[in-house]
């Protein structure tokens, strides 16, 4: 049984072959259609609550980063700029097939927040607002040691060692330490999708950590960073100060989890600044 029948998936094309998407939503609906951007290592199955909030009242897609949930992979990590390529190819794609037209806004959660960020600035023919969750800004030193240990993380071996460590580490965060109001069954779907793609797991922090934070302030339309009080909300706060034109509102009684314990909410907010006049 379908956990949310308003949403359906398909595929489109881009640079690395099919690329994966959720979309849902009324087709005639006048108001922009919203593109959502997920974490490393998720896929867009970690949206759908939101999702389905969104989509009361507008179209929404959520798109699967290539090599992560059910997206064609790159022949090898590509970075920030070439995941945004794809992403690009994709909303060419849809457009050309007569799906996605014309403007849209975007929202992105941790690695999703520099996607959004790099899609921004390659597309601003599309792109008309951007929300953002999370920007993991840390200082360059430690942006420099943690590109190292993803760089150098160990590959999956014939005993599994490095595997099961992963694995066990990632439950550890995923369902031990989950926030209280989010039930077990849940906890397990989130850490399966986060599983899913073990030989890939660090592909994307690879982009995270040698990515050019300085490019924020390339960033040109309105920006809303949308920010619980999590490990990142000092880096975020500072990153938001980079782009030009960025509101910022804090959600301090939420902490982790909040897709699953604060999905209305969190559409709520984003609806409120996408529609501003």
């Amino acid at each position: 049984m379908l956990r949310y029948p308003s949403i359906s998936r398909a595929y489109t094309r881009s640079r690395y072959g099919q690329l994966h998407y959720r979309m849902a939503g009324p087709d005639a609906s006048p108001l922009t259609p919203v593109v959502l951007l997920h974490q490393n290592p998720s896929s867009s199955f970690e949206y759908e609550a939101l999702i389905d909030a969104l989509a009361s009242d507008r179209r929404v897609f959520a798109f699967d980063t290539p090599g992560y949930g059910m997206s064609d992979a790159p022949p090898s990590p590509p970075g920030m700029a070439g995941y945004s390529a794809a992403f690009s190819d994709a909303l060419d794609a849809l457009e050309n097939d007569g799906i996605l037209s014309g403007a849209i806004d975007i929202y992105g959660f941790h690695t999703g927040t520099l996607l959004c960020s790099e899609l921004a600035i390659g597309r601003p023919d599309r792109v008309r607002r951007v929300a953002l969750t999370g920007v993991p800004m840390f200082a360059p030193e430690d942006c420099a040691a943690k590109l190292e240990e993803a760089i150098n993380y160990p590959a999956p071996d014939e005993q599994g060692e490095s595997t099961f460590a992963l694995l066990r580490n990632m439950w550890a965060y995923v369902v031990t330490s989950r926030d209280p109001a989010v039930p077990l069954p849940q906890a397990v779907l989130n850490f399966a999708d986060k599983a899913r793609v073990l030989e890939r797991f660090t592909w994307a922090y690879q982009g995270v950590w040698a990515w050019d934070f300085s490019r924020l302030a390339l960033v040109t339309q309105p920006t809303f960073l949308l920010q619980p009080a999590e490990d990142l909300l000092d880096v975020s706060r500072a990153a938001a100060a980079l782009i030009p034109d960025c509101s910022v509102m804090e959600m301090l009684d939420l902490d982790r989890d909040i897709f699953d314990v604060a999905p209305e909410r969190i559409a709520r907010e984003l609806c409120a600044f996408f529609d501003r006049p």
